[in-house]
């Protein structure tokens, strides 16, 4: 399946997180959420998600938070840097509704981009 959320496009470990949140490069983010990168060691984008407990309580609403991210991380262009990013919610982010979460998630990683090429 040419649009899955393949293994080579996630953060899989605590060493990969904990080298984004050490050296953070780049930041984008709106009330609800933020996106942390660093330029990555591998010639394609990766992600990595947390979406806690703590801001989105119900597991339905973080379980859409999660898709729809890594659906719009699926969509990126082809990296010209290539970036390592960790997708964190804050509170609040379980109350958009679907299209206002797309609409902001897109917003922000095109933001993500522009200032990692700048």
């Amino acid at each position: 399946m040419a649009a899955s959320f393949r293994k080579h496009q996630r953060l899989l470990t605590a060493r990969d997180y904990r080298a984004v949140f050490s050296c953070v490069s780049v930041k984008a983010g709106q009330r609800e959420f933020l996106l942390l990168a660093r330029p990555s060691e591998q010639p394609h984008h990766r992600l990595g998600l947390a979406v806690a407990k703590k801001h989105v309580a119900r597991a339905v609403r973080r379980n859409r938070i999660k898709r729809i991210a890594r659906e719009r991380f699926r969509q990126l262009p082809p990296p010209a840097v290539p970036l390592d990013i960790v997708f964190l919610t804050r509170p609040g982010a379980g109350e958009l509704d679907k299209a206002a979460l797309a609409t902001g998630i897109d917003r922000q990683f095109r933001r993500l981009i522009e200032r990692a090429a700048a």
